[in-house]
């Protein structure tokens, strides 16, 4: 469970709530038995070893992947709440976009499918253009930028959707360390202005650093709350024995919800 000040979560009370989930390939288990609650304005980390599931549940929470047993509350929140920022390897810079009609997909749940671009669209991704630095890029293609700058892209088309909830996996991932530092600044400031931010990592010094909040998980939970609690060299050493013994052959098993520690 999200260990978040409990006066606060009566406050604002619990945006995005998971009960006893388990999320599964071809009934083979990537997520299983967990349980817990995102807050408002809640910074989260999704953190542990490869293959632990920390992907397959992002998409869970994006309602791409279905939920084989226990259940996830989205409060009231719907599609248009949310900003998503997949890892770079899904997708395809082959397309033949500018850097300016990609940032505008970003104004979509603004425009609809029967409405063109206006103005003040076309000027505001001008803006996030310049705000993660590439003021004048508008009609470079995108296949003719370096990772970096692709992710600069990605991060001014969230900007211009204006998600109450960024949900990211590996967002830094290959990328240098300036864009890296800009973009984090980027996402410091979507916390502070009260946005809820959860992002998949596997930089643990970069979650000590910067997220308040982090689950670690290795496809079970093994602990959700303040990261001075969960990322401790115990919980670590957990995640990665845990990992060494997964069978991947394994079904879904079904057995009352179990609760992050």
């Amino acid at each position: 469970m999200n260990n978040t000040d409990p006066a606060a979560a009566e406050a604002g009370g619990r945006l995005i709530s998971l009960s006893n989930v388990t999320v599964a390939y071809d009934r083979r288990p990537a997520v299983h038995h967990l349980s817990g609650s995102f807050l408002p304005g809640s910074m989260t980390a999704i953190a542990g070893p490869n293959g632990a599931g920390k992907s397959t549940l992002v998409k869970a929470l994006m309602n791409q992947l279905p939920v084989v047993e226990g259940h996830i509350d989205h409060a009231e929140l719907s599609s248009r709440d949310f900003g998503y920022l997949p890892q770079a390897a899904e997708i395809d810079r082959s397309f033949p976009l500018s850097v300016g009609d990609t940032v505008m997909l970003g104004g979509w749940h603004v425009v609809g499918a029967f409405r063109g671009i206006t103005a003040a669209i076309t000027a505001k991704a001008r803006e996030a253009l310049s705000a993660v630095g590439l003021e004048g890029f508008e009609r470079r293609p995108i296949g003719s930028l370096s990772a970096g700058q692709f992710q600069r892209v990605l991060f001014a088309r969230l900007l211009l959707q204006d998600a109450r909830v960024i949900l990211l996996d590996e967002p830094f991932t290959a990328i240098d360390a300036r864009t890296t530092r800009d973009l984090m600044d980027i996402l410091l400031r979507w916390h502070r202005d009260g946005r809820t931010i959860i992002a998949v990592l596997h930089d643990f010094e970069q979650v000590r650093a910067h997220f308040p909040e982090t689950l670690l998980i290795a496809r079970e939970p093994i602990g959700w709350g303040p990261t001075s609690s969960v990322m401790t060299a115990e919980n670590l050493l957990k995640a990665r024995a845990m990992a060494e013994n997964w069978d991947d052959f394994a079904e879904v098993c079904h057995r009352p919800g179990n609760k992050a520690a």
